[in-house]
């Protein structure tokens, strides 16, 4: 099937090239990338990730985690599950 349609769209520039540079590591264009979106809604018959507005808990503890309050770091996977486990 002829490529023959064309979006256009509107996006920061910062977001523009910081998500090029991942779509390129990924060994994909900008253009491909919105095409497997397409296929993606297409397949799903919707957005292929659940988009949703957090409940409150969930936006406080991500409000808390971008202040880096309240957060545990952990040198490995071995630590976190033995923090866990308590």
């Amino acid at each position: 099937m002829t490529k023959t349609a064309t979006v256009r769209t509107r996006i920061e520039p910062s977001l523009k090239c910081e998500v090029e540079g991942i779509l390129a590591q990924l060994g994909l264009t900008a253009s491909e990338a919105v095409h497997l979106l397409y296929r993606q809604i297409k397949l799903q018959r919707g957005l292929p990730f659940d988009i949703r507005i957090p409940n409150d808990l969930t936006a406080h503890a991500l409000t808390a985690s971008k202040a880096e309050k309240n957060v545990k770091r952990f040198a490995s996977k071995k630590e976190l599950f033995a923090d866990l486990s308590r």
